[in-house]
């Protein structure tokens, strides 16, 4: 797993995203859905409406990064806000939601216990 300094900031869209979408496409959701800046650091990421396929933006000062995950049974924990477009997450929180932990009830769901 990756792993980002804890005053990183990540961005989770809300709603679902296209996943055809890459560098570009996830730049512009970013930029004009989320109202952020892209070239901030943050980490951006961005599910489809099943849930079962992630992808994060991710600018390091000298280029764009896109990191996908496509999950091969079940469907990722998405959290809510009170934000319609985005929620505000850690670093922690980010890696937590990509192991298979739902937020709200702070434990693995059975399809990610090994």
């Amino acid at each position: 797993m990756f792993s980002f300094p804890h005053q990183t900031k990540v961005y989770l869209a809300v709603g679902s995203v296209d996943m055809r979408k890459s560098f570009n496409g996830l730049w512009v959701e970013a930029s004009e859905r989320l109202k952020e800046d892209p070239f901030s650091g943050a980490l951006f990421v961005f599910a489809n409406k099943r849930r079962d396929r992630i992808k994060i933006l991710y600018w390091d000062g000298s280029g764009v990064w896109v990191f996908a995950k496509r999950l091969e049974k079940g469907c990722f924990s998405w959290p809510t806000g009170s934000d319609a477009r985005k929620l505000s997450l850690t670093p922690q929180s980010l890696g937590m939601l990509l192991e298979g932990i739902d937020l709200k009830q702070g434990c693995k769901k059975a399809w990610y216990e090994r």
